[in-house]
């Protein structure tokens, strides 16, 4: 699924501010993912009748690491979702080393 046109601004705007040493204006911290998956955040895009989500990392080397951008659809992060992210961030990990 394509993020609408104004939630890619949205979140492009959102990175920017991870860019220059702000914190994006709708964050929290994404927990659950496993073990040793340490320090992932999440940052929320709201669009309409949408809610829109980025996982973000930025402990390997000072880089901002995006590790999975998905729509929310339940309250709770699927288990589906929670997966990838958790082997996204082993990835950056290992590539970041």
């Amino acid at each position: 699924m394509d993020f609408p046109e104004a939630a890619r601004r949205d979140a492009g705007y959102q990175l920017h501010r991870l860019q220059t040493g702000q914190t994006p204006q709708d964050w929290k911290p994404l927990n659950g993912l496993g073990r040793r998956v340490i320090g992932v955040r999440e940052f929320r895009i709201w669009q309409d009748d949408a809610t829109f989500r980025i996982a973000y990392v930025m402990k390997f080397d000072g880089y901002i690491s995006v590790l999975h951008c998905w729509q929310k659809t339940t309250q709770a992060t699927e288990k589906t979702t929670k997966a990838v992210i958790a082997r996204r961030y082993r990835e950056a990990k290992e590539r970041f080393k």
